[in-house]
C-alpha cells in the first residue's frame, strides 16, 4: 500500500543504480552499507542490534511492521541501524503486544526508512555485486554529488560502553568480564540466566585491567565494523590467552579472538544476515538453526594445528562458524547462541563456557 502523504525518497548505491519510492519514518539523507537480512520476523530485534550500527538494511520479506514494536523486543536501547529498506510496511498493526507502529518507531528514533521499491531486484544485485556503500534522500538530489558523498562514506564502528559497567545476577557464581564491542540484551540475559555476574569493560580495555576484575571468564562480545580495526581489543586478547583464563568470543568478538591467536578474516561478498542458517558442529556432526548477522569470517586455511580446529561451518557454502583454540581455554563462534525463543539449539555453547569455568575453579 501507497500512502497518501508520503513524501519521494530514493536510494542510490555507489554503483549507479537509482531506486525511487516513498518515505517512512525519519525524513533526512543518511549514508551506509547497503546489506540484506532474510528474516521473516524479528525486524525490530535487527534494527536495535549494534551489528547493524550505521547500515542500511534491506528487508527480503515484502511485509514488515505487521505486529507493530513495544519495549521487549530490542536487541539494545535504541536503533542501531542507519536506514531501513523494506517493499511495504504495515500501517495498522494488530498483536496483543503491540505498542506502537514500525513507523512512528522508525520517527522516534530519527531512522530514515524508504518503502515502496523492488526489493527482490535490490536483493540480486547485492548478491552479484556485493555490499556495497549507499544513500536513503528525500526529495531532489544532486546524483553527482551524491555519488562522491557515497563514496567516500566509511563504515561506522558500534559503541559499546565508554566505562567500566557491572551487573549483578540473582544467584551470582561466576564473575565474567565482557569487552563490549556491541553486546545485545540476548547475550547479556542469557549469561546472567546462568548465574553469571557481569562486569561490561570498554574495547580499549588492557588485559592488565580486565584481569585486575579477577574473572572466571572472558567474553570477547559481538558488534559491527572491520575486525581488524578493534586493535586494543585484540592484544588485549592475546594477552589474555597467555592467562589460562577461559575466553569466548562472540560474532565479531570471534572474530578478534581469530586475530589475536594469529588466523586471518576475510570480507564476505555479501555475508550472512538472517535468523534461520544451517550451521554444523564439526565434532558432533550435528546440524542446527543459527542466526546470523556478519559481513566477515575467518580463514578456514589460516585455522593451523597449533592454533585450533575449526568446530561450526555454515553448510550453505562452507563458510566458517566456530573456532576451538589450541593452546588456550578458548573458542568462538560467528553466531550468538541464544537460550530462549527460536531458535534456542545453540545455547549449549553456553554450558560448555560455564564449564570451562568450573573446571578452572
Amino acid at each position: 500500500m501507497i500512502f497518501e502523504n508520503s513524501k519521494k525518497a530514493s536510494l542510490v548505491l555507489a554503483n549507479g543504480a537509482v531506486f525511487e519510492g516513498k518515505s517512512f519514518g525519519a525524513e533526512g539523507k543518511v549514508f551506509g552499507e547497503v546489506v540484506f537480512n532474510t528474516s521473516v520476523v524479528g525486524f525490530q530485534e535487527i534494527l536495535t542490534d549494534a551489528g547493524y550500527c550505521g547500515k542500511l538494511i534491506v528487508q527480503t520479506f515484502p511485509l514488515v511492521g505487521n505486529y507493530g514494536v513495544n519495549k521487549e523486543n530490542v536487541s539494545s536501547d535504541k536503533v542501531m541501524a542507519g536506514g531501513y529498506i523494506v517493499r511495504e510496511f504495515c500501517e495498522k498493526p494488530s498483536n496483543f503486544r503491540c505498542e506502537g507502529t514500525i513507523e512512528q518507531y522508525l520517527k522516534d528514533n530519527g531512522t530514515v526508512g524508504i518503502y515502496d521499491i523492488d526489493t527482490r531486484k535490490l536483493t540480486r544485485i547485492l548478491r552479484e555485486n556485493g555490499t556495497m556503500n549507499g544513500a536513503i534522500v528525500c526529495g531532489d538530489f544532486d546524483k553527482d554529488a551524491l555519488l562522491a558523498e557515497i563514496n567516500a562514506y566509511k563504515p561506522e564502528i558500534a559503541a559499546g560502553v565508554s566505562a567500566k559497567q557491572t551487573i549483578s545476577a540473582e544467584n551470582g557464581k561466576y564473575n565474567v568480564v565482557m569487552i563490549d564491542l556491541g553486546v545485545t540484551n540476548s547475550v547479556k540475559n542469557a549469561l546472567l540466566k546462568l548465574g553469571c555476574n557481569l562486569t561490561l569493560m570498554p574495547r580499549t580495555a588492557t588485559a592488565d585491567e580486565i584481569m585486575a576484575e579477577k574473572p572466571d571468564g572472558v567474553i570477547v562480545t559481538n558488534g559491527a565494523g572491520e575486525p581488524a580495526a578493534n586493535t586494543q581489543a585484540i592484544e588485549a586478547v592475546k594477552a589474555l590467552l597467555t592467562k589460562n583464563v577461559p575466553v569466548f568470543g562472540i560474532n565479531l568478538g570471534h572474530l578478534v579472538l581469530a586475530l589475536a591467536s594469529g588466523a586471518k578474516v576475510e570480507k564476505l561478498k555479501y555475508g550472512h544476515r538472517g535468523a534461520t542458517q544451517p550451521v554444523r558442529d564439526t565434532e558432533t556432526g550435528r546440524v542446527f538453526i543459527a542466526g546470523q548477522n556478519h559481513g566477515y569470517a575467518v580463514v578456514a586455511d589460516s585455522v593451523s594445528e597449533n592454533i585450533g580446529k575449526v568446530s561450526h561451518i555454515i553448510t550453505s557454502d562452507n563458510t566458517v562458524q566456530g573456532v576451538t583454540y589450541t593452546n588456550a581455554p578458548a573458542f568462538g563462534t560467528q553466531f550468538a547462541p541464544e537460550m530462549t525463543g527460536n531458535p534456542h539449539d545453540t545455547g549449549y555453547l553456553y554450558d560448555r563456557f560455564i564449564k570451562m569455568m568450573e573446571d578452572r575453579k
